[in-house]
């Protein structure tokens, strides 16, 4: 007979980091009990054990088990003889309540099997292994087209994430799977319509980098008409004044200016004397002088002067087009704005160059303007359009501010598809090598079902699972009281039933009560010899009340008492001293050797290590054996942690805000029975300085949560401060309760004087 020695060694098993079994503590004996707290390693152990079971290698790190005294590693599991059968929520999940459904496996315990049927059967399970085989094969190779097609995937979402990340950019979380729904969408499309040129790539790219610009006003200038300012100062060309004229005066210009200015100023200051010389002038010069320069003269330079101050003040109305500044405008409408604004200018300078000669030819009028003339200067061809040209871009701008969000969305989404299209003929060929793998993959599978489903239809012919389910029907309706709750044969196995009728929405005490029996009467399936085997059982009575514990315990010490081998994990207390009680009483428990006593006590520590928890596993703590509740226990530890001398190291600490949490949630529910709620809403009722109370509060919510411990954000120093919390701590028990805290005082007292005296 083959059974369980130790475990050796546990190398990163969860929170076993680097275990291995201490030469002092006694090996496993036929009767164990591994007492832990949730979080300290029990679940891994069992799934070591399961693992064992199922004849399979240990998914997560390195186990060593003794068997008989050889050391057997986890990569030999698969060789193991060992007869073993453990419940744990792996068997409850795969056997009992499978994901997806199903029925429960039979259990069978006798009939009769045909020769040739078993022969049979045989031959299709050899078949069935070789079609495996074939396909596990196969599938390394789906596997490793797999990845060279998320490699693809990962490569090319991480350009187009890089690409067109920004703070608004629905882009910054792109990934694989995006890449590849979309990258499959293209395949049916014409991509050719996703190709665009250098430019038009650019152009898309500013408008994805484009930071919000406020709009731009439009030039609100005009191109004058030239040719009916041509046609304007044509005419004033070609007339002249008509006069008594002066013939020095009018071969003179300046000369004539000259006087008429002069004798404006005789006629205002009404002076018979010349202004200049001071002599008398001639009695008839004043009268010549004024038939020269005439009425219809003055009009006429009037006409002149004003047409020059029009044309004077459109050129300066040209000059002084204030255009927008480019850098005002996207990115990606300045290459047009520019060559907008060249043109404009260009068309402008030549408006005001010709509105510049008609000013020169009308002065040249001025100073002859008895004589007609022609208009020398031709009048160009301007391109008015310009201005609505320049005008378009400001327009496109300001449209381009209205729609800013969907503009750079849109820009973003047309550069992802123009990436996906550039890699898209290799996508095309790393899925085309994936797909004939997954074909041959899907016939393999086919064939190994149908092979299942003959071996299936032979094993029915050859076995009977009847009274089992007769007899877990009776372990039910003790159980729970009532018949309510089935199993009802099937072909394939049982069926959980309500009255009859499918049976949904268990409670959990049902669930785990179908589940317990269900693996107790397992263990006497003619596939496992009970007697010669090893039972494991891991939490069995976890979340059930105070009377169902008790039945199950009942059911657990009948059905397993006589087996090769138990092993019984449990953080429950109550279910714990239930075995403790009964493992105390076996024959040859009292031996003074304790390897020779049937039952081994034992317990998980998890501690804080340099950098993260570990568990090792150790003898049971003497206190677990000394008190009849949890309370107690819990009670005397506090109290050694807060009134021993000297400065508890951190691996100590580490347990203590779970244990303090415990006690004084227990205290609270029994002094505090009116107030429902958290912990916290429990002590608002307490009297005691909120100060000390509120430090106890942050001190274990902080540190009494293990999945946050060891964690490298969880500062362990604050542990250091847990003596002064736990003296606090019992401060408010004696407060809220002297009678009760003296009184546990004194037991912790007692029992700490008893086994002092023992030792000595």
């Amino acid at each position: 007979m083959t059974y369980i020695n130790r475990i050796s060694k546990l190398r990163d098993c969860g929170v076993f980091r680097d275990f291995e079994w201490l030469e002092e503590l006694p090996e496993f004996g036929r009767y164990n009990l591994i007492y832990g707290w949730n979080g300290t390693g029990k679940t891994t152990l069992s799934r070591v054990f399961r693992d064992l079971e199922q004849r399979r290698q240990p998914t997560m790190g390195k186990v060593e088990l003794r068997m008989d005294g050889s050391e057997v590693k986890g990569e030999q599991f698969s060789q193991s003889t060992l007869q073993i059968r453990v419940f744990n929520w792996d068997f409850i999940r795969d056997s009992v309540f499978p994901v997806g459904g199903g029925y429960v496996a039979p259990i069978f315990v006798f009939g009769k099997e045909s020769v040739e049927k078993q022969k049979e059967a045989e031959e299709l399970k050899e078949k069935q292994r070789t079609k495996e085989a074939e396909l596990s094969e196969i599938r390394k190779k789906k596997e490793k087209a797999e990845k060279d097609l998320e490699r693809h995937c990962i490569d090319r979402a991480r350009v187009i994430k890089d690409t067109l990340r920004s703070t608004t950019s629905n882009y910054n979380n792109y990934d694989k799977g995006d890449y590849k729904k979309a990258a499959e969408i293209m395949m049916s499309e014409n991509i050719d319509s996703y190709r665009l040129s250098e430019s038009e790539r650019g152009t898309l790219l500013a408008q994805h980098q484009a930071i919000q610009k406020p709009k731009v006003p439009e030039v609100a200038y005009r191109l004058p008409h030239l040719q009916e300012l041509a046609d304007k100062v044509s005419e004033l060309l070609r007339t002249t004044v008509v006069s008594a004229a002066i013939q020095a005066l009018k071969d003179d210009s300046v000369l004539a200016e000259w006087t008429r200015q002069g004798l404006g100023l005789h006629k205002e200051r009404k002076s018979d004397r010349c202004l200049f010389c001071e002599q008398p002038l001639p009695e008839d010069r004043l009268v010549k002088l004024e038939a020269h320069f005439n009425a219809e003269y003055e009009r006429f330079l009037q006409r002149v002067e004003e047409q020059i101050q029009a044309l004077e003040s459109a050129e300066k109305q040209a000059a002084e087009v204030r255009l927008p500044n480019r850098a005002e405008l996207y990115d990606d409408l300045q290459k047009d704005f520019d060559a907008a604004c060249q043109a404009f200018e260009q068309e402008r300078d030549t408006v005001r160059n010709f509105m510049g000669e008609l000013v020169k030819e009308l002065n040249g009028k001025k100073a002859q303007p008895f004589m007609a003339s022609t208009l020398i200067a031709s009048v160009p061809t301007v391109n008015a359009t310009v201005v609505d040209r320049l005008n378009e871009v400001i327009r496109r701008h300001n449209q381009a501010c209205d729609d800013f969000t969907h503009r750079v969305s849109d820009a973003r989404d047309r550069l992802a598809l123009i990436m996906i299209a550039e890699s898209l003929e290799e996508f095309v060929q790393l899925m085309n090598a994936v797909q004939p793998i997954v074909e041959a993959i899907r016939s393999i599978e086919n064939e190994i079902s149908l092979l299942k489903d003959q071996i299936t239809q032979l094993e029915r012919d050859i076995k009977e699972h009847r009274r089992p389910a007769e007899e877990l029907n009776e372990d039910l309706k003790v159980y729970l009281g009532h018949a309510e709750l089935q199993l009802a044969i099937k072909e394939t196995g049982y069926a959980i039933t309500r009255n009859d009728q499918p049976a949904d929405m268990l409670s959990e005490g049902e669930m785990t009560a179908i589940a317990l029996l269900y693996f107790l009467k397992s263990l006497e399936d003619r596939g496992f010899d009970k007697t010669k085997g090893v039972v494991v059982l891991d939490d069995p009575v976890s979340s059930l009340d105070a009377n169902a514990l008790y039945l199950a315990f009942g059911f657990i010490q009948e059905r397993t008492k006589n087996a090769g081998q138990l092993i019984i994990l449990t953080h429950n207390f109550s279910f714990f001293r239930q075995v403790r009680n009964w493992f105390h009483h076996l024959k040859d428990q009292n031996k003074i050797n304790l390897n020779q006593r049937p039952a081994q006590f034992y317990m998980l520590d998890c501690a804080q290590g340099q950098d993260r928890r570990c568990t090792i596993i150790r003898k049971l703590d003497p206190l677990l054996e000394d008190y009849e509740s949890d309370y107690h226990y819990l009670f005397a530890r506090v109290y050694q942690a807060a009134t021993e001398a000297g400065t508890t190291s951190l691996e100590q600490n580490y347990e203590l805000p779970n244990m303090a949490r415990r006690m004084l949630e227990s205290f609270l529910a029994f002094r505090q029975p009116h107030v429902s709620g958290e912990l916290w809403q429990k002590m608002q009722a307490v009297k005691f300085n909120e100060a000390r109370k509120l430090r106890i509060l942050r001190f274990l919510h902080t540190n009494s949560h293990s999945i946050d411990m060891g964690e490298p954000e969880h500062d362990l120093s604050l542990l250091a401060e847990g003596k002064a919390v736990l003296e606090d701590l019992l401060e408010l028990m004696k407060s809220e309760d002297p009678s009760h805290f003296s009184a546990m005082k004194t037991l912790v007292q007692k029992k700490e004087m008893n086994r002092a005296q023992t030792n000595d």
